[in-house]
């Protein structure tokens, strides 16, 4: 089984999480910009942040045979506070980046009108750099903030197609699947959504324009929740090709709309997953201490 995660927040994971996911067949994932858990208090933190993903957090990826991609974006709940406008003005520089390979996330968290602005002036840069988008669906009024989420994105002009609206549930899949934007959805342990529930709704919808992710990060998550669902699929009747298209082929089509993909083996790790040599990243390497 090959399994590309398109939403997990790596730098909020242990190097032994890198290990488990290439052994279960992850090659490649996306790690979308998003809020740390406390708040920023200025726009130079989201700087380092942006720098860090898209440069070290890539080379740590690359040690366990996994390409790294990211998207950059003021996720929404930071975009409520005025510290952090100043973001917008910085983005530009990073959406032209390697690796880039989205606008995200964006959208809503409390439904203000705030995040409107915010998430309006996002899409535009999307269209500006011809990038696809990721959006976040709030954890409060869900089903509202879905709603609002496709209006804002006919109101900007962009593609269905280039949009994906993620951690969708039962009651918000309808809506984005009538509009033609990509369906999303984050399986977690307790939350959100699992892998019966999901192959479920694989059940009623079908396979086109469905991602999966884990969406795994500082909370409860299991980076392998990808490979959970793909194996819920095969005992659920799914064929090995429904499989691969949901886990590999699908995000490969959405995200490849940015020309960034890199989907190459990585050298050394094309058969099994050797221990990580001694590269270094602005002198820096993985390592700790001598190897015996």
């Amino acid at each position: 089984m090959r399994i590309f995660d398109p939403h997990i927040h790596m730098s909020s994971r242990t190097t032994n999480d890198y290990e488990a996911m290439f052994a279960a067949g992850v090659r490649a994932l996306v790690e979308p910009a998003f809020w740390l858990g406390q708040p920023r208090t200025s726009v130079e933190s989201f700087v380092d942040y942006f720098d860090s993903i898209i440069g070290w957090e890539r080379f740590r990826a690359l040690q366990f045979g996994i390409r790294h991609h990211a998207t950059i974006a003021l996720n929404p709940k930071e975009a409520n506070d005025e510290r952090c406008r100043g973001v917008l003005e910085v983005m530009p520089r990073y959406l032209n980046k390697d690796g880039v390979v989205a606008v995200g996330e964006v959208g809503y968290d409390n439904i203000t009108p705030e995040e409107d602005e915010v998430f309006s002036a996002q899409l535009e840069m999307a269209k500006e750099f011809e990038l696809p988008v990721m959006v976040h669906t709030p954890h409060r009024d869900k089903l509202k903030g879905t709603d609002r989420t496709l209006d804002v994105v006919r109101e900007a002009g962009l593609e269905p197609g280039m949009v994906v609206v993620d951690h969708l549930n039962e009651v918000t899949l309808a809506p984005v699947k009538e509009a033609g934007c990509w369906m999303g959805f984050s399986v977690y342990p307790d939350t959100k959504m699992d892998e019966d529930r999901m192959v479920e709704i694989l059940k009623q919808i079908g396979t086109d324009r469905v991602m999966v992710n884990s969406a795994a990060d500082w909370g409860r998550s299991d980076p392998l929740k990808t490979l959970k669902t793909g194996n819920a699929m095969l005992a659920a009747g799914f064929s090995a090709d429904d499989v691969d298209k949901v886990l590999w082929r699908n995000p490969v089509e959405f995200y490849g709309q940015s020309g960034r993909l890199n989907l190459d083996p990585v050298p050394g790790f094309e058969d099994a997953a050797p221990a990580p040599g001694s590269d270094t990243f602005e002198g820096n390497s993985i390592l700790r201490g001598p190897r015996s």
